[in-house]
This record gives C-alpha cells, sequence and structure tokens, in this order.
C-alpha cells in the first residue's frame, strides 16, 4: 500500500542536502547580520536567517530522524516540506515558504501522534508538544506575523524536542513522581508561555525564561550524563556536549528574564544565540553520530578530534556573549565567525571520520583469510 513502508537511507540523503543547503545561506545570512561579508550570502539570507536555520535546516533534520523512527514513507514529506522551503525562501518567495514549512511542521505533528499511538509515554507527548509549538510559529509567518512573534514558539519547539530525546535517554535513570510532575509543569510552561506573548508581553517572554533555567537545572540532576561522563569514548564525549548545551540553555533563560520582551539589541542576541547555538548545536554536535548512522546508515566512529569542533562552539559561543554584554560589535563578529567555523569544522571533522571509518571497514572485508594448513 503506498505511504505504508519505509524508504531506503539512499532516498534520505538528498533530503538531508536539502537542509544543509538552509544551514549554509543561514550561517552566511547570519555573518551577514554582523556585518562580516564575506563569504557572500544569498541576497535573501540575511532578512530570513531565523528561518532558514529553525525551519529550514533543523526542521529538516528533526523531522527527518522522526519519519526514520516511525518508518512510514508518508512522514518524509516533512523534511521533503521544509527542504523545499528553505529553497523557496533562498528563490525570494517568503509566502510560499512558509506555507511549506507549515505543511512540515503539520506532518511532524502526524508522525509524532503515530509514535505516540504506538506507546504514550511522557517523552512522546514532549515530543508531540515541541512539533505542535514549531507548527503554531509557523503558522505565524504564513499568517503575515513579524519573525519575532514566531521566536517563543521556535524556543519551545527545540527545548522541548530536546528535552523529550534526553528524557527518552534518560528513562532508566531513577526519578521520583515528584520530580516527573516538575518535568511535566515545566514543559508546559513553555510551551504556554508564548500563547500569553501576545497579552502580557513582557510577563510571558520572561516566564518562558524562567521555565528553561527550572528545565536547564532539572535536565542538569536528572539526565544520565552526569553518569556517562565518567565513562570513556563516545559516551564521554556525548555527555560532555549534553551538559555544556544545558549551561548555555540556563544563560538563554536567565537573559529572557532579563530582557522580557525583546525584538533586537545586544541582549536579544545573548538569548537567541546562547540558546540556539550554544544549546541546539552542542546537542547536534553529541547526538550526529548516533542518529546519523540510524537515519543514512552511514557511521561515525568515534574520534577524540570530535572535541576540536565542540570547544571552538564553546569558546566562540562565549566570545559572542561578551560582545553582547558589553554591546562590542567587534567581538560579537568575531564571536560569529567563530560560531561558523565551529559548524565547518565539525562537518568536515564527522565527514572525515565516516569516510575513513568506511575505507577501514572496506579494507577489512577485502583482507583474505590466511590459510594456516600450510607448514
Amino acid at each position: 500500500m503506498i505511504g505504508t513502508g519505509d524508504i531506503p537511507p539512499r532516498w534520505r540523503f538528498p533530503l538531508l542536502v536539502l537542509g544543509f543547503v538552509s544551514l549554509a545561506s543561514g550561517v552566511l545570512g547570519g555573518l551577514l547580520r554582523v556585518g562580516l561579508d564575506w563569504p557572500p550570502a544569498p541576497e535573501a539570507a540575511p532578512a530570513l536567517h531565523g528561518a532558514l536555520m529553525v525551519s529550514g535546516f533543523f526542521g529538516t533534520v528533526i523531522s527527518l530522524e522522526r519519519a526514520v523512527a516511525l518508518g512510514r514513507a508518508w512522514a518524509y514529506g516533512a523534511p521533503l516540506a521544509c527542504g523545499l522551503g528553505g529553497l523557496a525562501l533562498l528563490g525570494a518567495s517568503p509566502r510560499l515558504a512558509y506555507a511549506l514549512f507549515t505543511l512540515g511542521a503539520v506532518a511532524l505533528v502526524l508522525a509524532n501522534a503515530s509514535i505516540m499511538r504506538r506507546q504514550a509515554s511522557l517523552e512522546s507527548a514532549t515530543l508531540g508538544a515541541g512539533a505542535a509549538c514549531w507548527l503554531v510559529g509557523n503558522a505565524t509567518l504564513l499568517a503575515g506575523e513579524p519573525m519575532a512573534v514566531a521566536v517563543p514558539w521556535w524556543i519551545a519547539f527545540f527545548v522541548l524536542t530536546i528535552g523529550g530525546e534526553r528524557l527518552e535517554l534518560s528513562r532508566y535513570a531513577p526519578r521520583s513522581p515528584a520530580a516527573r510532575t516538575a518535568f511535566v509543569a515545566i514543559a508546559g510552561a513553555i510551551a504556554l508561555a508564548p500563547c500569553l506573548s501576545l497579552v502580557v508581553g513582557a510577563v510571558a517572554w520572561r516566564a518562558q525564561g524562567a521555565a528553561l533555567v527550572a528545565l536547564a537545572l532539572w535536565l542538569w540532576r536528572y539526565d544520565i550524563a552526569r553518569i556517562t561522563l565518567r565513562q570513556q569514548g563516545l559516551a564521554r564525549y556525548i555527555a560532555a556536549c549534553v551538559l555544556s548545551g544545558y549551561l548555555w540553555l540556563a544563560t538563554g533563560g536567565v537573559a529572557l528574564v532579563v530582557g522580557g520582551a525583546m525584538y533586537a539589541g545586544p541582549l536579544y542576541d545573548l538569548a537567541l544565540h546562547a540558546l540556539m547555538l550554544g544549546f541546539v548545536f552542542a546537542m547536534v554536535f553529541g547526538h550526529a553520530p548516533v542518529i546519523f548512522p540510524a537515519v543514512v546508515r552511514v557511521a561515525i566512529p568515534y574520534a577524540a578530534w570530535l572535541y576540536a569542533p565542540l570547544a571552538l562552539l564553546q569558546g566562540s559561543v562565549a566570545l559572542r556573549v561578551a560582545g553582547d554584554l558589553g554591546d562590542n560589535p567587534a567581538l560579537r563578529a568575531v564571536g560569529a565567525a567563530g560560531n561558523a567555523l565551529a559548524i565547518a569544522l565539525f562537518i568536515v571533522t564527522a565527514a572525515t571520520l565516516a569516510l575513513r571509518g568506511k575505507r577501514a571497514k572496506r579494507a577489512e572485508r577485502g583482507q583474505t583469510p590466511v590459510d594456516k594448513s600450510d607448514g
């Protein structure tokens, strides 16, 4: 029956490429926004930097991972719509792009609902709530609202998606019923705060910021990463990414509490990039060696070199934050350049490790067994 089976990994890779087109364009647009005009960015990229990164790139990647988890062909409509939406943005067709992003979010909501029907849990409910927030954020853009109106919804999308995934990975860690109840309350506040932003303005932004700080503390306390940090190899690397991300999650939350309703300015830049770079990209760096093989069947073997882009990411986000706190555009620009280099370095490192691992497997398969019957 059409639409009921999965699709092979070779057909997933083009969807990933579409997402990376938005990533590259969004990063270049972000550099132009801080005054760095090289390398050149597509004309539409600076103004649409946020939508390219959130829905064009992350929307494609996150919905692709969910489609693989569901194993149904129709679910791949979400990453396809988001990838094409990124191209539409670059083609100066924002209305079409927002329609495609909204369609992609609808498909992701349905995919998460199907997963919940299979196995209802707090983890899957949290992922579903995150997808619903992304849908609302994209729909506000389609309705003609400015991008700043979508930002609290996008924040909820990222935080609830990552929080749900970490909750799932840490499901065997001991948690009391009170801790579970606290998580539900915190996640609910993160999701509901954007609903109030048009009514109570700064209060809603501050409420969401406080909830982000609470979630960072909750995850730091109950995430299994605190245990796996004592291990070796990939487990320790993932834990380092995760725990460093929680520090930036708390930092972004504090900035929202202090700043209230913000639509521009240094504190706004600090809050968004502490969350989107320090938190979200740290999670991407940490989980890529696990998720990438599941999505496209290409392994990324662990190597200590993976710490290099992580260290560059953390240092450059810190520089950017320092530039925002001191209202120093030059320091902010240096931090932004470091952010871009960290992302590029991670992609190069991961690709190099994947190719090296593939060559090693080929060499292993090509070895001739030693014939021990002679002498």
